[in-house]
């Protein structure tokens, strides 16, 4: 076995990201102990619910010839070594085929430090299970050519708006704990059913989210989400008639300002669903629409608008606007 020098650092992978993808580390559990590190590779592919269908056990055989199964320390696996309790295999999966998602994901802002990119609606963040390359993650590191992008937060796949990517690995400690103490504030618009709430009015629960289950609940206990809603305007006629073309005929539809001072799953859409008007064009929210339904030409109109912050380097006040309004 070989062996490379590796720097660990904090998020390291001692296989580089590729084409925009980081490469998958699996540890070593009891139930796999004692096998071959091809044994290993092998299961975790050939079980993968999204698999390629060239991935196949001549590509596995591929990526151990070109030393591109190791460990955390750099040790170069070969098909027959017998892996331990607890280590760490670094490999890449080739991803499967994916519907493209037909939309542009402009950048509205970048400097030395951070990149802004204005998502558009069924575009998840970060890949996960069958969305990988079309993720905004993977497009933007591919548009620029920069691997070290990572969003310092994320959005809703289905949620349109503005997310903020730092460019180098040393600011994304930073960023991301702005956006985990809820030192950003952000604002929120939303088309629904209108309703003549008055407003400012706040919007206090408890949301639970089971892992697995599409839809999150409002439950009985202490207050976990928040969100306050700042104002509600009747869209215009000219507005009203542009969605009803995509949606079809609709009751009266409203632009609602949301700021939310917590960050459950899916808490907006959990909000104006409980208080009677849900996100036009929601598929899970009232109700779980079948995936192989999904329509690019039908979106959910939740955008996630604006957001502002005293940036942790420069000390400067930002405030950042998306130019969607529905």
């Amino acid at each position: 076995m070989e062996n490379r020098v590796i720097q660990k650092g904090r998020g390291f992978s001692p296989l580089p990201i590729r084409d925009g993808l980081n490469a998958t580390r699996a540890r070593v559990g009891e139930d796999a102990a004692g096998i071959s590190a091809w044994d290993f590779v092998w299961e975790l592919i050939s079980k993968q619910r999204h698999r390629h269908p060239e991935d196949n056990e001549g590509a596995l055989r591929e990526r151990f010839r070109a030393q591109e199964v190791i460990l955390r320390d750099g040790t170069v696996l070969e098909p027959h070594t017998t892996l331990k309790l607890g280590q760490d295999v670094y490999f890449y999966r080739t991803p499967a085929p994916e519907i493209p998602v037909p939309f542009d994901i402009p950048i509205v802002f970048e400097d030395d430090y951070i990149l802004i990119a204005d998502k558009p609606p069924f575009m998840a963040t970060m890949p996960r299970a069958r969305h990988i390359t079309e993720t905004a993650t993977v497009r933007l590191r591919r548009m620029t050519g920069n691997n070290a992008l990572s969003p310092a937060h994320r959005l809703d796949r289905l949620t349109s708006g503005l997310l903020l990517f730092t460019k180098e690995q040393r600011f994304r400690g930073a960023y991301q704990t702005l956006f985990a103490t809820r030192e950003v504030s952000k604002t929120y618009l939303a088309v629904a059913p209108h309703a003549p709430f008055d407003t400012p009015l706040q919007w206090q629960s408890r949301m639970e989210k089971t892992h697995g289950e599409i839809q999150g609940r409002i439950t009985e206990g202490d207050n976990n989400a928040v969100t306050n809603l700042m104002g509600v305007e009747r869209l215009t006629g000219q507005e009203q008639a542009e969605l009803e073309k995509i949606h079809g005929p609709q009751p009266p539809l409203a632009r609602y300002t949301l700021q939310p001072s917590t960050g459950k799953t899916h808490q907006l859409r959990l909000h104006l669903w409980d208080a009677g008007v849900p996100i036009l064009g929601d598929p899970v929210y009232p109700t779980i629409l079948p995936e192989d339904q999904e329509d690019f030409a039908v979106p959910m109109h939740l955008v996630a608008k604006s957001f502002s912050f005293t940036d942790p380097f420069t000390g400067e006040f930002r405030e950042f606007t998306s130019p969607r309004k529905r």
